[in-house]
């Protein structure tokens, strides 16, 4: 697997990710089906490598706190 490339497709997602939280908002299921989406193309982009997998997983949990912290600000 070429790892640059890699991390920079994950780069990419990022901003990605921002843009479909602007345009669809985070407590919207076409949101969340964007990302289950998206992760999944990267990793079958990378042959469901296990590392692109385990990577996406965590991308996809650093949104769920990020949702969670805007639902229930401390």
């Amino acid at each position: 697997m070429d790892y640059g490339a890699f991390f920079a497709d994950v780069q990419a997602w990022i901003g990605q990710v921002n843009q479909a939280a602007m345009q669809y908002g985070m407590d919207k299921p076409e949101f969340w089906q964007w990302v289950a989406d998206s992760s999944g193309a990267l990793c079958k982009k990378y042959q469901d490598n296990r590392l692109a997998i385990k990577q996406m997983m965590m991308m996809t949990e650093w949104l769920e706190e990020v949702y969670e912290k805007q639902v229930k600000p401390k």
